[in-house]
């Protein structure tokens, strides 16, 4: 009797509804994200010289805001700026306004966000089974995932994506007009590509489909949410679509299948052999990967077969209609992802259609099979204890019962539901603490030579620096000062933009590895370079070869491998030793003014 007592009352604990139960789940889960949160803000401020490696790109040119003479005529940072929503944009002036840096805004908002998310995550799956132990276990899983992916922690524009998008849904399944319209605006101002998500969600919205055919909606409220929903949607992408950016066009399909960066082995392949990761893995597919982590997530994937068998897990009747909602917001997602590629890249990458509903389909699921178990688990158990009390004491006999899930023995009963949710709790919560090497997974890049960055603080405003060393990729950042190019800043999708960085790349690999110092001098004047950033090595021809970035620029690598390979020595090397005015082990920087100089030496 005690036993089933003890199990009752942890069922009840585990399953309950009550506003108590609501809350307990609700601190609980807040609490675990507030952790991730703090252990991320730990990395970022370790150092003054951390920064995450997407916001080198997004973030960085913001300093504009604090100091207008920040990176003048800057292509990258242009660039950058001109692709920035409206809202983020928005957002870091308003803070940096009030004397917030720009970087370190980045590293606390996801803690922010965090939190948002995983409010709006219970709240979903609170709505699709009512369980508050429902809404802790996909908040949990949900929060690990995007803890260890560099979406969330970026402080970019794909941050506000899971507290919006969640919002959306929550705000849809409980048919709030005002909510979803503010989802929707929010979205647009943040991440604008997913509003098209939702408007094609808000029109299969009218349709029904638990007939043999579909049939479309004879309820005016349905109306009125999908046409103000349609509204708010066109009137947030309405500055979008008529802006004209001065880096426009997008990049074409087939312009893209012609550039190395898009191919197998590129900066941002997509063009890839292999059917399988095309269509589910990487840019190019759903992403399916990223969103099966942690390994609990995969018992998401046997929500329909659970679901078939309501006898054996009893707690399925209570799904609400809702997972219908959630079914075609599903739909949606794959409907713009197929859209994406059939209009290759106008509407950007096909990926960012279904990448980020699936990770939230599949926690939500997931923590649904999961209370499912548990609560068939203990229901067996205690049925179990019930049928020995009835029939024959402590010491009784079982007999046949109809329910499938009691045929377990009474001895076996409490230690596998103990055992099943203390796995559960143990698996649920101390999965990335107990296994992952680092947890969370922050993507922050350290800056390991803090003297280059203070010298190039010391200089003016308006130097430009040419190199194509990796460290370059930090001093927009840490420096605070431009660059002609950069790894992290090829991106490739706005040809205004990408036709630019590669003349630009093409025209510094032929000038670094030049014999003739005119052809230098010529690449100074013509772009204005201050100081040129240089490996202390010598400039060799598997320099260029073992660097897959730096084979993209074709003729221009195989160009200089070829002239290095014929003994012909860059006249930068021959340079150092006069024109170096900063050098550490490793590397160095040449003053562009001497080495324009020497033309009148000679």
């Amino acid at each position: 009797m005690i036993d089933r007592m003890w199990i009752t009352h942890l069922h009840r604990f585990l399953t309950g509804t009550t506003k108590h139960n609501l809350i307990v789940w609700l601190t609980l889960s807040l609490v675990i994200s507030t952790l991730y949160g703090i252990l991320a803000l730990q990395f970022a401020f370790s150092s003054q010289y951390v920064v995450q490696d997407d916001a080198r790109q997004h973030v960085f040119w913001m300093r504009r805001f604090l100091d207008p003479e920040l990176f003048p005529n800057d292509i990258i940072a242009d660039y950058f700026q001109s692709v920035a929503p409206l809202g983020y944009r928005a957002l870091y002036h308003f803070m940096a306004g009030i004397g917030i840096d720009p970087i370190v805004l980045s590293k606390v908002l996801p803690l922010v966000l965090g939190l948002v998310t995983t409010g709006y995550c219970f709240g979903v799956a609170v709505q699709l089974l009512p369980i508050p132990l429902t809404g802790f276990i996909a908040s949990v899983l949900l929060n690990q995932n995007l803890w260890m992916q560099d979406g969330l922690i970026s402080g970019t524009p794909k941050a506000f994506i899971y507290p919006i998008l969640l919002g959306f849904l929550y705000y849809g399944m409980r048919q709030s007009l005002m909510g979803m319209g503010i989802a929707i605006a929010l979205l647009g101002l943040f991440y604008p590509s997913l509003v098209l998500v939702c408007a094609a969600f808000l029109i299969l919205h009218l349709w029904r489909f638990n007939r043999k055919f579909p049939s479309v909606s004879h309820n005016r409220r349905d109306y009125v949410f999908c046409f103000t929903g349609l509204a708010v949607a066109f009137a947030v992408l309405l500055p979008y679509r008529i802006s004209l950016s001065e880096f426009a066009p997008v990049i074409t399909a087939t312009q893209a299948k012609s550039l190395p960066d898009f191919l197998s082995q590129g900066r941002t392949r997509f063009f890839i052999n292999d059917a399988w990761s095309f269509w589910f893995n990487g840019r190019s597919g759903i992403r399916i990967d990223t969103a099966l982590a942690p390994p609990l997530s995969y018992l998401g994937l046997l929500l329909p077969v659970v679901l078939r068998y309501p006898s054996r897990f009893p707690l399925a009747k209570q799904i609400t209609g809702n997972m219908g909602v959630f079914l075609k917001f599903l739909l949606a997602s794959a409907i713009l992802f197929l859209a994406a590629h059939a209009l290759l890249f106008k509407l950007h990458l096909p990926s960012r259609y279904t990448q980020h509903s699936l990770r939230i389909a599949i926690a939500l699921a997931a923590a649904i099979v999961l209370t499912l178990i548990l609560d068939a688990v203990l229901m067996a158990a205690k049925s179990n204890f019930q049928v020995c009390r009835q029939r024959g004491g402590a010491s009784g006999t079982l007999v046949p019962t109809t329910n499938p899930v009691s045929k377990i023995s009474p001895k076996l009963a409490k230690p596998l539901a103990l055992s099943l949710t203390g796995l559960i709790a143990i698996t649920l919560v101390g999965y990335p603490h107990l296994v992952l090497n680092t947890f969370p997974w922050t993507a922050y890049i350290g800056g390991n030579v803090p003297t280059l960055y203070e010298f190039f603080q010391q200089q003016p405003k308006d130097s430009q620096i040419a190199s194509l060393v990796e460290e370059a990729n930090n001093l927009p950042t840490y420096a605070q000062r431009s660059i002609l190019v950069g790894r992290e800043y090829a991106i490739p999708y706005h040809w205004g933009y990408y036709r630019q960085f590669r003349q630009r790349m093409s025209d510094l690999i032929e000038a670094q590895y030049s014999p003739d110092l005119a052809i230098v001098q010529e690449f100074i004047k013509k772009y204005g370079i201050d100081f040129w950033l240089l490996p202390t090595t010598p400039l060799t021809a598997e320099s260029i070869t073992n660097d897959s970035w730096l084979m993209q620029y074709q003729p221009a690598a195989n160009q200089a491998i070829a002239k290095l390979e014929a003994g012909k020595q860059p006249v930068l090397a021959s340079l150092r030793s006069n024109c170096a005015v900063w050098e550490t082990q490793g590397l160095m920087v040449l003053e562009a003014e001497c080495i324009l100089q020497k033309r009148r030496d000679r």
